[in-house]
């Protein structure tokens, strides 16, 4: 079936892929900002990781559910995937205009634990959706394509902070225990655009209708009840293929070191570099500059995803992941050499190479496993591919505050550079990945 698929055109790739960005809004809003969200509303430096506990957990519980269900779903206008991005985008946009009016730390935690479940309702069916509709020669391009619009989402979303401050004079400093109005405004804008843009992709992309022998087997297991649902979870996590044990790998350790970045690289540049306080304007100014890198790192990864394609048919996608990996490890651990506010320019250097390796790691690891995937569970197997990325997030948060605490000296920098070790060690073992078919 894969190879019977007829190629996509340019634009049609585009606009199955576009509604990425919009999701990209939720997630680049609240990598960019909620550690400094925490840290306003009273969070210690060694709290942060355990706040950041929603995202793995609802990732873990919600993705091979959702592509479970998402593999048996067929609407008659909406489609196999397309009914999970609609309702994952509703819910996401209202949780994005509640959460900078949280008037406490554990309001602030508990919405990001909702936020999270509705983007991973969104987002699991996305990656599915590039390889129902993709014969597996175009796959690399559409899983690019994500790449470009994730970059492009999270460019404008990271940005957003500093263009209300330095474009339109909105305040950036909010009072004790409220979130800044800069801030506020950013999740607002970011609401309208996770919507539109998964909107634009309902409304002009099309799916793939089940075969008759799908239809069946939907029968057979709808009498079987929703209990045989996580009874295949676990029969598919068990039969995994060769290949994707060797992703899983990789993913478990690039993972968290993106994590302890998400955890401490702002924190790190506003009270570390820029030598503020939380609450101060030092330390908003250095939020804000933080941010602006962000999206410095999202504009490199949607501008070096137009370039993957074409390194991964030269030099092999593995290949190309290690190199990427590796780029990105040694950007973080250069934010050690950033000497203090008349440096600054260096984290546009650490950032821009951390784009790098977030490009590829958005599509390289999704081309390699979908070729290796039966036809009738990529929904499911997208979901527990999604383990081997929150399992080291549930550790991290679950622990990583102990070691802060306890061996770091509640170093955010230490922190940071960990995290580049990590994805170092993981840019080797994608060495080992073995591409051919199965």
């Amino acid at each position: 079936m894969q190879n019977t698929k007829p190629e996509l055109s340019f634009w049609q790739i585009w606009n199955m892929s576009f509604g990425f960005m919009g999701i990209q809004f939720g997630w680049g809003l609240q990598m960019a900002n909620m550690s400094s969200i925490y840290e306003n509303l009273g969070a210690k430096p060694e709290e942060i990781p355990a706040l950041w506990l929603a995202a793995p957990l609802t990732g873990l519980l919600v993705q091979p559910i959702i592509g479970y269900m998402s593999d048996r779903t067929w609407h008659p206008k909406l489609g196999r995937r397309r009914p999970y991005f609609l309702i994952g985008a509703i819910l996401s946009s209202i949780c994005l205009i509640l959460m900078p009016n949280s008037s406490s730390l554990w309001m602030a935690a508990g919405l990001l634990w909702i936020l999270d479940s509705s983007i991973n309702i969104s987002m699991e069916p996305f990656r599915a959706f590039v390889a129902d509709n993709l014969s597996e020669k175009q796959r690399a391009k559409g899983f690019a394509m994500q790449s470009f619009f994730i970059g492009l989402g999270a460019t404008i979303a990271s940005a957003l902070p500093w263009i209300f401050t330095n474009w339109l004079n909105v305040s950036s400093v909010g009072q004790s225990g409220q979130v800044a109005d800069n801030v506020k405004w950013s999740f607002y804008l970011g609401s309208i655009a996770f919507l539109g843009a998964v909107l634009y992709t309902v409304f002009t992309s099309k799916e793939y209708p089940p075969t008759n022998l799908e239809i069946e087997e939907k029968k057979k297991e709808e009498s079987k009840g929703f209990g045989a649902g996580f009874g295949e979870i676990i029969e598919s996590l068990r039969k995994m293929p060769k290949r994707m044990k060797q992703l899983a790998l990789v993913q478990f350790l690039t993972w968290p070191g993106l994590f302890l970045m998400w955890f401490f690289y702002t924190p790190t540049v506003a009270a570390d570099i820029y030598g503020g306080e939380p609450g101060t304007a030092l330390y908003t100014e250095g939020q804000n500059l933080a941010g602006l890198t962000y999206s410095f790192e999202n504009i490199i990864t949607f501008l070096f995803a137009l370039l993957l394609p074409f390194l991964a048919s030269k030099f092999s996608m593995k290949l190309t992941h290690f190199i990427c990996l590796i780029a990105g490890g040694i950007g973080l651990i250069l934010i050690n050499f950033v000497g203090g506010k008349d440096h600054v320019w260096m984290l546009f250097v650490v950032m821009g190479l951390v784009g790098i390796a977030w490009s590829s790691i958005l599509s390289m690891p999704y081309a390699m496993l979908t070729g290796c995937l039966p036809q009738n569970k990529i929904g499911i197997y997208m979901g527990i591919f999604n383990f081997f990325i929150v399992l080291p997030e549930i550790l991290a948060s679950l622990f990583f505050g102990k070691i802060m605490e306890n061996w770091l000296d509640g170093s955010r920098m230490a922190a940071v550079t960990i995290g580049g070790i990590l994805i170092i060690i993981a840019a080797f073992l994608t060495l080992r990945i073995n591409e051919k078919s199965e």
